[in-house]
């Protein structure tokens, strides 16, 4: 049985994200190991919104492009509202978890759907509490988990970044297998 670690990153700028899981894509580590979780807007946009045609996805706001950039690399995503959070994007396999945690009415002692996302996966509630904090104060999130060699290799990438937060948590869960793309808003043919 394989050993899992899971990192968490923490940016300031989604620029700064964005740059960092490009990084990590060239690399030559999977990416599919890989999310980003942040904010969809700021609220002094008056427009927010993205659709999804033919594997192509479109998003209207502050970070549209940003969004829609990673979209393509990342595969999958979700786009909820998290109660005392607000508009919140999660991109790559995490979106996943967090449509299971929504569908199967996971709770975790005050923790969002993200939130119980990361805990199920066995990353220290305090921890999550920190992470939900970082993006409520318009925060990135860069989440890694894979095989202990690959998540050793992307932490150094990652510490070249300077991220404002790096953890490693060791000996963590598998990631449970994703829902269909279809159910979390990804056409297929």
């Amino acid at each position: 049985m394989t050993k899992n670690d899971a990192i968490v990153a923490v940016f300031a700028r989604h620029r700064e994200a964005e740059a960092a899981i490009r990084k990590l894509a060239e690399s030559g580590l999977d990416i599919q190991h890989f999310s980003i979780v942040g904010k969809g807007y700021h609220s002094e946009e008056k427009v927010i919104g993205f659709y999804n045609i033919d594997d192509r996805i479109k998003f209207w706001g502050k970070n549209g492009a940003f969004w829609g950039g990673l979209w393509s690399l990342l595969v999958s995503g979700i786009f909820l509202t998290v109660p005392g959070i607000g508009p919140v994007m999660v991109l790559g396999h995490l979106a996943g978890m967090v449509f299971l945690a929504i569908e199967g009415a996971v709770v975790v002692g005050g923790l969002s759907a993200f939130g119980a996302a990361l805990f199920s996966l066995g990353i220290p509630k305090d921890s999550v509490i920190q992470y939900e904090e970082a993006v409520k104060a318009d925060g990135f999130l860069l989440v890694a988990h894979g095989p202990v060699e690959e998540m050793a290799r992307a932490k150094s990438i990652l510490e070249t970044m300077n991220p404002t937060h790096l953890d490693l948590h060791d000996d963590v869960k598998d990631m449970p297998a994703a829902p269909t793309e279809h159910a979390i808003g990804h056409s297929t043919p």
